[in-house]
């Protein structure tokens, strides 16, 4: 029997206690719990990206992290990402057409958040890399490289 737990973590900037169970993943309480349902739901085997957030900064895929471990920890999904930086990157994706079902548009905004706040140049193999852990099976990555492109030679907002 699994047992429940009360943990409190900061989501998007403000404080949240939620209970969790057992093994119970992060993505399943930011999306059933917190109702954030920007995380989506992919593979559940932490392999498509497209339930990327970021904990304490760094890019995570939330269906593979257990969500009692993130007690007392910084989380932030796409729905809390609206500094410049981020803005200007969905702007981007948009302007370039990288979009086309957009189910792996959160995930991938997520990750090249937390990428760009840590490097602010990067080249093309840069970010291809990247991506690498963001599976998209519409755009073929090469608008959302351009995107990217875009917004370093732009150079990127302050956050």
């Amino acid at each position: 029997m699994a047992t429940t737990e009360s943990i409190t973590a900061t989501v998007n900037g403000r404080v949240e206690t939620f209970d969790v169970s057992g093994l119970e993943s992060l993505m399943d309480v930011l999306r059933d719990t917190l109702h954030l349902s920007g995380t989506k739901e992919g593979c559940r085997e932490g392999e498509c990206g497209a339930c990327t957030v970021l904990l304490d900064g760094k890019p995570i895929n939330s269906c593979a992290y257990i969500a009692r471990a993130a007690a007392g920890r910084e989380i932030e999904t796409i729905e809390g990402l609206q500094d410049a930086l981020s803005l200007r990157i969905k702007q981007a994706i948009v302007e370039a057409s990288g979009i086309q079902c957009g189910y792996c548009t959160p995930g991938i905004v997520v990750m090249l958040s937390a990428f760009l706040r840590r490097i602010e140049a990067p080249d093309e193999a840069l970010i291809r890399e990247a991506l690498s852990g963001n599976i998209c099976r519409c755009t073929g990555y090469s608008q959302i490289v351009d995107a990217v492109l875009r917004v370093v030679h732009e150079g990127a907002p302050a956050a």
